[in-house]
């Protein structure tokens, strides 16, 4: 019997890949790298940190004085491990990892070193466990799982032409719920950020954080050119059966004249605690204030997205979690 995690559930440790020269952060280097490491060091005071990195010299300078800190040298062609990351799957027993293709969100950037990272960590036993590659483009920030049957993923990305342009809507759902051991899909139809290159991810929108709740991004603003696609998105959300936390967007965020996709839904659960991107914005603490409420038995950490966010993506894209298999100290 498979049964894909809730991402609350006992990890191992959580996987970066830190920003090089030969990525697009390139011209702000320094900046990505100083909040890289702020954020690791939020998460390494809960559990261990596996970062992959291009110099494990340059990541050892970065990271010194840190502790559950375990480097991985490798190449990568860009940064957002949630997305080329091995996705770990409960099989009876034991946790399997399946390893899907990566085509950079629809071929739109360059994937060939990324596509592979999986294969070389478990190839090289960097990384202990079972590898099942599976033939099929999807990325780990398009679903959500309430660890009980249920997933979430929006229809504009998982449908998208360039992913799997060979399968239907009801071939990929079959799938789906084959490799995952799932009951229900909820296929959200409306939804989407402003500056987003991954066809609206579910990770950006709407995530579960406890079996029955979900929390979402709304829009108060009815100027704002999110507002009606994300009221649509929140009455389909009120059309199932779960309880719902509304997360109202931070005020416009901007950079080289082009708006940032910055939303409070991207944050990471990490053992005992869940890590929220925040942008120095007054909804910053109400969000907060909120999560802490839904979860009182969680550390609610605050985490400056601003720099993750011009390159796209914020925590939870920069992330993937490893669960437990048992013999994590």
């Amino acid at each position: 019997m498979k049964r894909l995690f809730a991402e609350w559930e006992k990890q191992e440790a959580l996987l970066f890949a830190l920003p090089h020269e030969n990525t697009d952060w390139n011209r702000y280097l320094d900046d990505i790298l100083h909040s890289y490491r702020e954020f690791i060091l939020a998460v390494s005071k809960f559990q261990k940190c596996f970062v992959l990195c291009a110099d494990v010299k340059k990541a050892e300078a970065l990271l010194k004085n840190t502790n559950n800190i375990t480097l991985f040298e490798i190449q990568t062609n860009d940064t957002w491990i949630r997305d080329f990351g091995a996705i770990d799957v409960k099989n009876d027993d034991k946790v399997i990892s399946y390893d899907f293709t990566f085509n950079a969100w629809g071929g739109k950037f360059d994937a060939s070193l990324d596509n592979v990272v999986n294969k070389i960590l478990y190839g090289s036993k960097k990384l202990q466990g079972e590898l099942v590659s599976i033939p099929l483009v999807l990325e780990g920030g398009s679903i959500d799982s309430n660890g009980n049957g249920v997933m979430l993923t929006t229809k504009k990305c998982l449908l998208e032409e360039h992913r799997n342009p060979h399968l239907s809507y009801t071939q990929i759902d079959t799938k789906l719920k084959e490799l995952f051991g799932l009951k229900k899909i909820i296929w959200l139809e409306n939804g989407y950020l402003k500056g987003d290159d991954t066809d609206s991810h579910v990770d950006t929108l709407a995530r579960f954080i406890t079996p029955d709740t979900i929390a979402y991004t709304t829009c108060e603003d009815e100027k704002d050119e999110h507002f009606t696609e994300l009221k649509n998105m929140e009455k389909e959300l009120q059309s199932t059966d779960f309880n719902l936390l509304a997360l109202p967007l931070p005020k416009p965020i901007f950079y080289d004249g082009h708006r940032l996709p910055a939303t409070y839904a991207n944050f990471v659960f990490v053992n005992g605690a869940l890590i929220v991107p925040i942008y120095n914005d007054e909804n910053d603490s109400i969000i907060l204030n909120r999560l802490k409420s839904a979860l009182p038995n969680h550390e609610i950490v605050g985490v400056d997205a601003r720099i993750f966010i011009r390159e796209h993506g914020s925590l939870h894209c920069a992330t993937m979690n490893r669960y437990d298999r048992g013999h994590a100290k």
